[in-house]
């Protein structure tokens, strides 16, 4: 089946907001085997979201369509279903129970908003919205559908996940397509794809995309078959053959994020961690945590930023700063081991750094990290050079902290 997301909103075409609604679907239906053919986004005017409408119908099998449905004057996404599926506005009871039950949770009036919100297209099929009052917008005719969804992405990610993907998996025709996604951080695009070699026999007739971001690559390897049984079969092969080559690399799957496994990690290890930062600000504690149940594990963060907080708050030796700079494999370690005994953790880990554009030497060049890392029984620094981009620059050290605990619990070398 082929699809066509169309996001509607003057605010998405002149940049206020970036639009995440499309990358979002677009998953959600390519994970099921739906081929995503175009995207388009549109002004909160009636004609062009006709004229959408009409081109997305003729050509695939899947519409989705964001934005437009709230109860201000220009949130016209009903009007505009309702004369394309020649149908009318009505109070749909199933509607009005669930925006009664979301103003009763939040202790808020009924209001002319919300007797509004509870108009919909009567040929219309609900999907309902349990975080907001504008349900989702189902029409099913000759084999076809569209969904109007609210543009609010939490509200749109919940139907789109708990009621659209469900009821539209049922229904689905055709080839089978079947995805995994591996994540790996510690190397780049061009080594990843030296380190598997000879695609052609790595993938035998399966698809494979590199991913690149400031973390690491994701690897989406894809199979198209005729047979659900044999796509997963091929599938599973292929991602074994792929673990084989880059299994160093690999922390993950699919949606797993690196501080959720370093977090998995400590748990089941009995193990804590606190962590010193300079260069990074705060955010390896941001990171470890966005994690529920982080407290489990994770004592603290101190940000050390200058010189004079280092030694006062993590003992590191002025001497040390004088002799090696701030930036040292030395101060570091030094920082790691402090934070270790400051707190009593079983892991102390730090970072130092030169994030730039400002600060850099001929020997100490910008994008230059060191990463400290101490336990009961050891203590080590790790160096890279991380780039020129500030915000790269400590997002890639973070990431890199993290990976470090991680071979450490893992014993990868």
């Amino acid at each position: 089946m082929k699809a066509e997301i169309i996001t509607i909103g003057d605010e998405l075409l002149i940049g206020q907001v970036v639009n995440t609604n499309q990358a979002y679907i677009a998953e959600k239906f390519t994970e099921i085997g739906i081929s995503v053919e175009r995207m388009v986004t549109v002004s909160d005017d009636l004609d062009p979201i006709l004229d959408a409408f009409r081109e997305a119908w003729n050509r695939v099998d899947v519409v989705a369509v964001t934005g437009g449905l709230g109860p201000t004057h220009d949130d016209i996404t009903k009007k505009a279903v309702c004369q394309f599926f020649g149908t009318s506005l009505v109070s749909r009871q199933e509607v009005r129970e669930n925006i009664e039950r979301l103003l009763q949770a939040r202790n808020l009036p009924w209001s002319p908003a919300s007797e509004e919100q509870t108009m919909f297209p009567a040929s219309a099929t609900v999907m309902l919205n349990r975080l907001g009052s504008a349900a989702g917008i189902l029409f099913e005719k000759e084999g076809k559908y569209l969904i109007a969804l609210p543009g609010v992405p939490y509200e749109m990610t919940a139907i789109v996940s708990e009621e659209f993907i469900p009821w539209l998996t049922k229904r689905l025709h055709g080839p089978v397509l079947r995805q995994v996604t591996l994540r790996t951080t510690g190397i780049s695009e061009s080594k990843l794809s030296g380190l598997l070699g000879d695609l052609d026999a790595l993938l035998q007739g399966a698809r494979l995309a590199f991913l690149p971001s400031p973390a690491g690559v994701r690897l989406r390897a894809t199979v198209l078959d005729t047979d659900a049984i044999v796509a997963e079969e091929r599938l599973k092969a292929v991602e074994s053959r792929i673990r084989e080559k880059a299994a160093r690399y690999i922390f993950g799957s699919s949606t797993n994020q690196l501080e959720e496994i370093v977090g998995n990690l400590l748990t089941e290890k009995g193990l804590t961690i606190s962590v010193a930062e300079s260069c990074t600000g705060g955010l390896i504690a941001d990171y470890l945590t966005d994690v529920s149940g982080s407290s489990g594990y994770f004592d603290r963060s101190v940000v050390a930023y200058s010189n004079k907080s280092k030694a006062e708050l993590l003992g590191v030796p002025a001497e040390l700063i004088a002799a090696y700079g701030a930036v040292s494999r030395e101060v570091a370690e030094a920082m790691a081991r402090g934070i270790r005994a400051a707190s009593g953790t079983s892991i102390g880990l730090s970072t130092t750094g030169i994030a730039g554009p400002t600060g850099a030497a001929a020997e100490k060049p910008v994008g230059l990290v060191w990463i400290g890392y101490a336990d009961e029984h050891l203590s080590l620094a790790v160096k890279l050079n991380l780039g020129n981009d500030r915000r790269r620059v400590k997002e890639r050290a973070a990431t890199a902290a993290l990976d470090l605990v991680r071979r450490k619990l893992m014993k990868i070398e």
